[in-house]
């Protein structure tokens, strides 16, 4: 394939036959994009996930439910297009493969079509306001860069990724097993980081205020920039949900990976940091004063992390130490180090975009992928299919016509019949009993009503 080929956007450059299997340069391309939105998108699964039933035939189906959904494109050169509504999939698809967007983001359902917005407002009556929306998370590993030392800003590898993981584990299972929520998807933002949509009914429903507490519920950050101390944890025993995020998941992933992999004791730059988080200075003087005598040269062949990290938890844990603060110190700053660190605004706000599923990133050409909370540990954000990758695929196949085919002789295949068997199905089975229970319980009051 030439230069000018792709340039010029044929939609036959790649998809000719296995003798061109190796045509695709890597990067992303807004042709190729065009390619992956015509064969690989799963639209018609995003407009079911979107629709919660109601696009089925049940008379308590609100067909105006889709299409009161804002969605928000991003077209090349950053043009961002807004208040966007369709009331069909077919509506959704062909606007997304005609504007090709390099990005498409999700907001909420509203009180009225958001592309008539304007028209209810002239008529002198605020009703545009959103009334459902996934309870949303957004996680950046850019926000951990003060407790990662192999990468910085977008930058991400094998070494630091695990803190996502951790985060996944975390979050999903206090949604879970806290708040009772059952369907929830994690996904990979495309480079740097990982979105989770809460989506049962009550989630979507909840209001501002609701979605304030359950964000607060997460909150152990108190502190700033310039705060030695980042993480408050108040009272004489931890909450059980910090409890159990500290014995199940943080305490063994800091001691068994991040200690070692972040070397986060073994210099004195980077000791000071954990130092300083010690409320007595006498303590934090005796470690010092112990690690700067014993340099690597004098001590075991064992992990030097390792070893610190056994004397920090001696000297503060032991029993000369009564105050709770020291003893509570070894959880701060193993607290400080793995806990999840939300963007709080975007959990907060009904009105809050997202970036959907499914998208891919412009700068990596990562696929916006689902992953599993199930097995987050094998998730690789080195190795999801990229938008050359996929294109490739399609041409060693040759041309066929059928999408679902497409999707299995590719790498896409995998995460998108992830997303509709363990995803969507239990969903949308879920929505259909809501809804069916929801119009008996208006039927059953309806015959109460007239009984009288």
């Amino acid at each position: 394939m030439t230069k000018e080929e792709a340039e010029n956007g044929r939609d036959d450059m790649v998809i000719d036959g296995p003798e061109q299997a190796n045509a695709v340069p890597d990067g992303f391309n807004a042709n190729y994009l065009r390619i992956y939105y015509g064969k690989l998108f799963p639209h018609a699964d995003i407009f079911k996930w979107m629709s919660y039933g109601n696009d089925g035939k049940h008379p308590a189906c609100d067909k105006s439910y889709f299409g009161r959904r804002e969605f928000s494109f991003t077209l090349e050169n950053d043009i961002y297009i807004r208040f966007q509504s369709f009331n069909s999939v077919s509506e959704l698809e062909n606007s997304i493969k005609e504007k090709c967007p390099f990005k498409i983001d999700i907001g909420p359902v509203y009180s009225v079509d958001p592309a008539k917005r304007h028209a209810y407002a002239q008529s002198g009556n605020n009703v545009f306001t959103p009334v459902e929306r996934e309870l949303v998370f957004d996680i950046d590993i850019t926000d951990y860069d003060d407790v990662r030392y192999c990468c910085t800003g977008a930058d991400v590898c094998l070494e630091c990724w695990p803190l996502m993981t951790v985060a996944i584990k975390v979050i999903d299972t206090a949604l879970r097993d806290d708040f009772g929520f059952n369907h929830i998807l994690w996904v990979y933002s495309g480079r740097r980081g990982v979105h989770c949509w809460v989506c049962d009914g009550k989630a979507r429903r909840l209001t501002n205020e609701q979605r304030a507490a359950i964000t607060d519920y997460f909150r152990v950050y108190k502190g700033n920039e310039n705060s030695n101390k980042k993480i408050s944890l108040p009272g004489p025993v931890l909450h059980p949900f910090l409890a159990r995020s500290y014995t199940e998941v943080l305490k063994g992933f800091f001691e068994a990976k991040l200690l070692s992999n972040q070397n986060l004791l073994s210099s004195e730059e980077r000791y000071e940091k954990i130092l300083e988080m010690i409320p007595d200075a006498s303590v934090a003087s005796e470690l010092r004063g112990r690690w700067q005598e014993n340099r690597r040269s004098s001590m075991s062949k064992d992990d030097i992390n390792v070893v610190r990290w056994e004397q920090l938890k001696y000297i503060l844990q032991s029993g000369k130490q009564k105050a709770q603060g020291l003893r509570r110190c070894v959880e701060e700053i193993v607290f400080s180090f793995t806990y999840p660190r939300l963007d709080m605004e975007v959990s907060k706000h009904m009105n809050h975009l997202l970036k959907a599923p499914f998208c891919v990133h412009p700068k990596t050409g990562g696929v916006c992928v689902p992953i599993d909370p199930n097995n987050c540990d094998e998730f690789d954000p080195t190795t999801v299919p990229t938008l050359s990758q996929l294109l490739e695929e399609l041409n060693k196949g040759g041309l066929r016509q059928d999408a679902e085919s497409e999707w299995d002789r590719t790498s896409f295949g995998e995460s998108a019949m992830y997303f509709r068997s363990s995803f969507l199905q239990p969903l949308l089975k879920s929505c259909k009993e809501e809804i069916e229970s929801s119009y008996n319980a208006k039927l059953q009051q309806s015959k109460n009503t007239l009984s009288w």
